[in-house]
């Protein structure tokens, strides 16, 4: 009688656990999550993988046309390239930690994919989700914005393959465009199509040559190279998983401030159709 009580807690607690489990969708189960078993996991900033190392390949013909659509992008690292103080020694890259929370990812990017007379592959992005705000956290305690893209990426893989395999690399340049819009404005108002063109408190000396920098912004696009390494192609559903490496500028406070490097790495995924 007196374990009688243990028993039924016990018994209770299991039940609690397997109605739990049965809740949620196995990861073999086709089943998609819903919105409430998604939010505030971060299971949306993640990519697709293929589950097993698929070693096969992907022909690609000269008469078709081709894409990559569903291409997504998850960062796993970022580096920060910092100025040593001592000027004898070169300036490395410093890991960073991502302030930003479950929207660093790009998703749902589609690309264009032709073939070359030399059997090299050509990718050239077109639209997509495919930029976000990102704030990198230097041990220092310096914070670095920086607007992860791949705007208009045109990269191109190695020559002869003529197929998509685990050895394929796309290796190319895109825009990084400005991390603010022109309709930012700064605490004094400032602005680069709205707000004021030099700050209100200072109308007179705004023009100076110490100040005319900070008050005149400006919308400039960088630069930045991506490297798409693919290791893994499943040759029946068109899948092609991988890493991938870029480096590009950071933000520039719309033209006032001098960009530092920045390089992210992480995983990607893709679908290769025919159009």
């Amino acid at each position: 009688m007196r374990y009688r009580a243990l028993i039924v807690a016990f018994l209770a607690l299991c039940m609690g656990v397997l109605t739990a489990c049965s809740d949620a969708p196995s990861a073999d189960s086709n089943t998609p999550l819903t919105y409430d078993q998604i939010r505030n996991t971060g299971l949306a900033n993640s990519c697709p993988q293929i589950s097993s190392v698929r070693r096969g390949e992907i022909a690609i013909d000269s008469g078709k046309s081709y894409q990559i659509a569903g291409l997504c992008l998850e960062p796993t690292s970022y580096f920060v390239k910092e100025e040593p103080a001592n000027k004898r020694r070169e300036a490395e890259f410093i890991s960073g930690k991502s302030l930003t929370r479950y929207t660093s990812s790009l998703d749902q990017v589609r690309g264009s994919l032709e073939l070359n007379p030399d059997g090299s592959l050509l990718f050239t992005e077109i639209d997509g989700i495919d930029f976000q705000a990102v704030t990198v956290l230097l041990p220092g305690g310096e914070e670095v914005p920086f607007l992860f893209t791949i705007k208009g990426l045109v990269a191109q893989s190695q020559a002869g393959l003529n197929a998509i395999t685990s050895s394929t690399d796309f290796i190319g340049d895109y825009r990084v465009p400005s991390y603010r819009t022109s309709n930012f404005l700064d605490p004094k108002g400032r602005g680069l199509t709205t707000g004021y063109d030099t700050a209100v408190a200072l109308p007179a000396g705004g023009d100076t040559e110490e100040l005319i920098k900070e008050n005149m912004k400006a919308f400039k696009v960088g630069q930045g190279t991506m490297s798409l390494q693919v290791e893994k192609v499943d040759s029946v559903t068109g899948e092609i998983a991988g890493t991938f490496e870029c480096e590009q500028p950071s933000d520039t406070d719309m033209g006032t401030a001098e960009p530092s490097d920045v390089r992210v790495q992480g995983l990607f995924y893709g679908r290769v159709e025919a159009t």
